[in-house]
């Protein structure tokens, strides 16, 4: 079975009502990123910070997985397929995607401060109880805090992402700017022989020399387009 790895961007939850950071009227324009999403950010008012990812987590029940979301889960009849994804919504979970990495956190976590990616401090939040005050405890007894990487931060999940771009036969890029760094960056760990199909209704800027298929629609529109491409492509294999 052939591996299909399919890094996601903002631009795939956007479909499912989720603000995003960078486009106008975005979540950047009521908060200055420095505030909320960087650790200075966080240690000079943690309770801003705890109080912006509780709104956060309290939409998600709000959202449900868009066509988009589904049309990628259920190339896992066909494929062996990894999403790599900067959302950090269970979005791509509850559609039914199985194999997911969260490069930047989990909305649904909480970690410790001191010690943010030591597993044994990482707790699942429950819908009965998904918001995180100042005073929650972790396990080594520092305050809780949202399980995200946040500006500045140190991207743990990086590598492993890295060498699953690296084995992939064809890599599929929905919803993102490829301006965030160092996810940005995966394209380049991308055989050669690999096939490249970037889905997202802007200009995006490419900076590798590998080629790709540029589909310039949303993410739901994208995936419908790119089922038919792949069909076809099998069709034909299939008929010489």
């Amino acid at each position: 079975m052939k591996k299909m790895v399919i890094l996601t961007g903002a631009g795939m939850s956007a479909e499912s009502g989720i603000s995003t950071f960078r486009d106008s009227g975005g979540l950047w324009e009521q908060h200055r990123v420095e505030d909320v999403a960087s650790i200075e950010g966080y240690e000079r008012n943690p309770k801003l910070v705890l109080d912006f990812y509780n709104e956060r987590r309290r939409q998600l029940p709000t959202v449900k997985p868009c066509r988009g979301h589904e049309l990628v889960a259920a190339l896992e009849q066909h494929f062996d397929v990894t999403v790599i994804t900067q959302n950090v919504d269970d979005l791509h979970e509850r559609a039914g995607s199985t194999n997911v990495v969260h490069l930047h956190g989990e909305l649904m976590k909480a970690t410790s401060t001191l010690n943010p990616n030591d597993p044994r401090q990482i707790v699942t939040l429950d819908a009965d109880h998904m918001d995180i005050h100042l005073g929650d405890k972790a396990a080594d007894g520092s305050q809780l805090r949202p399980f995200i990487v946040w500006f500045g931060e140190a991207v743990p999940e990086i590598e492993r992402a890295a060498y699953i771009a690296s084995e992939a036969d064809i890599f599929v890029v929905i919803g993102t700017s490829l301006n965030v760094y160092p996810a940005a960056g995966l394209i380049q760990y991308v055989p050669s022989h690999a096939p490249i199909y970037l889905i997202d209704p802007k200009e995006v800027p490419w900076n590798s020399l590998h080629r790709y298929h540029h589909i310039q629609k949303g993410a739901s529109e994208g995936m419908e387009e790119l089922l038919k491409m792949i069909v076809l492509k099998a069709w034909r294999n299939c008929s010489r």
